[in-house]
C-alpha cells in the first residue's frame, strides 16, 4: 500500500510506494504514486486519473511483479519509457504484456531497447488517460531519445535528464553535455520555478531549487 499521508519524494528500493493526488483544471485529479525498484534504486511513476481509473506508466524498469501489485486493475493507457538505458526497461515485456498497454519510447533510442515501441515519441505530443493527460517532451543529451514527461505545467517526470544537483550522466557513449544542457534551457528551465520534478532516480526537487545552480553546471561540465 502506498503512503498517501505524507508524500516527501522519498522512497527506498523494496520499501513502500508514496503516493499524492495533483488537482488538474476542470476539477481532474490525477494520483501520483511512486515506486524504487532494485538494484538500481529506480523511480516507477504511476499516474492515475482518479475518475475513470485510467493510468500511464512511466518506466517500467524493474521488480515486474511489485509494478503490477501497484498497477492492479487500472486500465494502462501507455507505458513511457524515458530513455533506452537498460535500468529504465528490465520489467517492460513483463508488464506490457500484462496490462495490454501501448509501449511510448522516442525513435532515436529505439535500437538500445529490444522491445519495439508501438508509438514512437513525438515531441510536444500528448497522452489522454481518462479526463487527465501529459505531454511528451523531447529532451536529447543523457541519451538521443530522452524524453521528460509534463503533467499539467506543474509536475514534471524528468526521467534522467535532471536530478537535484544537476543533469543526468553524459559520460557515456550516448551522453552529449552541451545538448542536454540545451534541453534544459530551453525546456525543463522554461517552466515555472514551482513545478515539482520527479527525477527517474533518487528524491524530487523543483526547477525552483535547480535553477540557481544552472551557470555552475555550465562551468564545471558535468
Amino acid at each position: 500500500m502506498a503512503d498517501t499521508d505524507h508524500y516527501r519524494g522519498h522512497v527506498q528500493p523494496g520499501g513502500p510506494a508514496i503516493a499524492r493526488t495533483v488537482p488538474l483544471m476542470a476539477g481532474v485529479q490525477v494520483e501520483v504514486r511512486k515506486l524504487s525498484v532494485e538494484p538500481m534504486d529506480n523511480n516507477v511513476y504511476l499516474l492515475t486519473e482518479t475518475g475513470s481509473g485510467a493510468a500511464v506508466l512511466i518506466d517500467a524498469a524493474n521488480e515486474a511483479d511489485r509494478i503490477l501489485a501497484e498497477v492492479g486493475d487500472r486500465d494502462i493507457a501507455a507505458i513511457v519509457t524515458t530513455h533506452g538505458h537498460g535500468d529504465h526497461w528490465q520489467a517492460l515485456d513483463a508488464v506490457a504484456d500484462a496490462t495490454g498497454a501501448p509501449v511510448y519510447l522516442h525513435p532515436d533510442d529505439a535500437e538500445m531497447v529490444p522491445r519495439r515501441a508501438e508509438v514512437p515519441v513525438v515531441d510536444l505530443g500528448r497522452i489522454r488517460f481518462g479526463a487527465a493527460e501529459v505531454e511528451l517532451l523531447h529532451t536529447p543529451g543523457h541519451t538521443p531519445g530522452s524524453t521528460c514527461v509534463l503533467l499539467g505545467d506543474r509536475h514534471l517526470f524528468s526521467g534522467d535528464t535532471l536530478f537535484p544537483g544537476g543533469p543526468g550522466n553524459t559520460a557515456t557513449p550516448q551522453g552529449d553535455f552541451p545538448t542536454i544542457m540545451h534541453s534544459l534551457r530551453i525546456r525543463l528551465f522554461a517552466l515555472d520555478d514551482g513545478t515539482w520534478v520527479y527525477p527517474g532516480h533518487g528524491d524530487d526537487t523543483t526547477i525552483g531549487a535547480e535553477r540557481p545552480s544552472l551557470q555552475d553546471w555550465e562551468a564545471r561540465g558535468w
